[in-house]
């Protein structure tokens, strides 16, 4: 190992531990438990994405590639740090696993463009009806060997400094178990809108094999002992009364100790009755079976929040840009957290203005006044290189913040 490259990331592990540990921390953990339990407390800042490949800070010098993994991981923490928004940033460092078996047993190509950073198109492999039967269910299977290799790389290069964790928590969750993902890959938004009209029993049948599939999965872990506190999902901030804290070294835990996320981006454009029936009802057994569950990404659901009732365990719900805020706020009102997502383009990308910004922060959470609202500032992909821009957007929405609920 480079003896430079390996203080380079020690020195950051350290500069890390020390944010991490910094007494704003715990203010930060008290407010987020009393915000996702409902209770009252002013909108929390969430900043999710900044465009870190136009960051200067995102230069790397490590070109051992666990290292390089490490100081990008580091790096982007920090900076996101010096954001001074009111993300939480745990002392320790989290390791996954070396998966044996993963996806559902057949390829899934992408056709890339040549453009840098640009589209590409899925050549879907359930292309006939029949390709169903080439499907493999999942299973949670670890290469013991392959992390055990990990772990003591980690634990060698960070542990004095950092503490490092093994979340053994399996590879189905988040967009691999939001079925949602993996059947837009699978087959196809196109088609599955068809089948919905041309093939219902077929797509019943595919659904019903991946809710179960991944259901399996899920429990399989559960049975090994293989959840962590570290594995909780929700978009933002998992800290809650109702649950245990996020916290290192604690495999063993069951699904209802952890939040659940899910979303259906897929489905942003198909009514609440056909979301309900050719998605939500193979979602729900999985979301059951955690303590609490935050639903919803990219897509409208402005008029799915009754549909969203269904879930026993609901708490979150996202509010995409294209989403109607004021309808959404008042079906929502104080049942659930309204996670408010402003456009990234009207914030921070193209034609940065910060006076639309206010204005349009102070439209929206004047509309959210009487919900518990958060913002999540999500899907930035440039900010014209601009390494201030997500810093003043942070300050501008506080002083909305603070000018509406003092």
């Amino acid at each position: 190992m480079n003896t430079k490259e390996r203080t380079i990331v020690r020195d950051l592990a350290r500069r890390y531990f020390d944010c991490a540990t910094a007494p704003i921390q715990k203010e930060r953990r008290d407010l987020w438990r009393d915000h996702n339990s409902l209770r009252q407390t002013r909108p929390l800042i969430y900043v999710r994405a900044f465009a870190w490949h136009e960051m200067p800070d995102s230069k790397l010098v490590c070109q051992n590639p666990h290292l390089r993994h490490y100081e990008n991981q580091l790096r982007q923490l920090l900076f996101w740090n010096s954001l001074n928004d009111d993300s939480i940033f745990d002392p320790w460092f989290v390791v996954r696993p070396a998966f044996s078996h993963s996806g559902w047993g057949v390829d899934v190509n992408c056709n890339y463009s040549d453009e840098a950073r640009g589209s590409y198109k899925i050549d879907y492999p359930l292309k006939n009806l029949d390709d169903i039967e080439k499907l493999v269910a999942p299973r949670h299977a670890i290469n013991e060997a392959a992390t055990a290799d990990a772990l003591a790389f980690a634990e060698d290069t960070l542990a004095d400094i950092l503490p490092v964790t093994l979340d053994r928590s399996p590879c189905y969750t988040m967009w691999t178990a939001d079925i949602s993902t993996s059947l837009g890959h699978l087959r196809g938004i196109e088609n599955i809108m068809l089948d919905m009209y041309d093939n219902p029993e077929w797509l019943h049948r595919l659904l019903s094999f991946m809710s179960n599939g991944v259901e399996k999965a899920q429990a399989e872990a559960e049975a090994a002992g293989d959840w962590s506190l570290c594995a909780h999902q929700n978009q933002s901030m998992p800290y809650a009364h109702e649950l245990p804290d996020p916290a290192p070294n604690s495999n063993g835990v069951k699904r209802s100790d952890l939040w659940c996320y899910m979303a259906a981006q897929e489905y942003t454009t198909i009514s609440p009755a056909m979301h309900e029936e050719f998605l939500l009802r193979y979602q729900l057994p999985i979301l059951k079976k955690f303590g609490l569950t935050a639903y919803g990404c990219c897509e409208d659901l402005t008029h799915k929040i009754d549909m969203l009732r269904q879930i026993p365990n609901l708490r979150r719900i996202g509010i995409a840009p294209s989403a109607n805020v004021a309808s959404c706020a008042e079906q929502i009102g104080r049942d659930y957290v309204l996670s408010y997502r402003p456009s990234p383009v009207d914030m921070v990308a193209y034609d940065f203005n910060p006076e639309r910004m206010l204005q349009v922060m102070t439209r929206d959470l004047t509309i959210c006044r009487n919900n518990h609202v958060d913002i999540t500032l999500k899907d930035v992909e440039t900010v014209g290189g601009d390494p201030n821009r997500v810093r003043t957007w942070v300050n501008i929405t506080r002083q909305v913040i603070d000018k509406l609920y003092g």
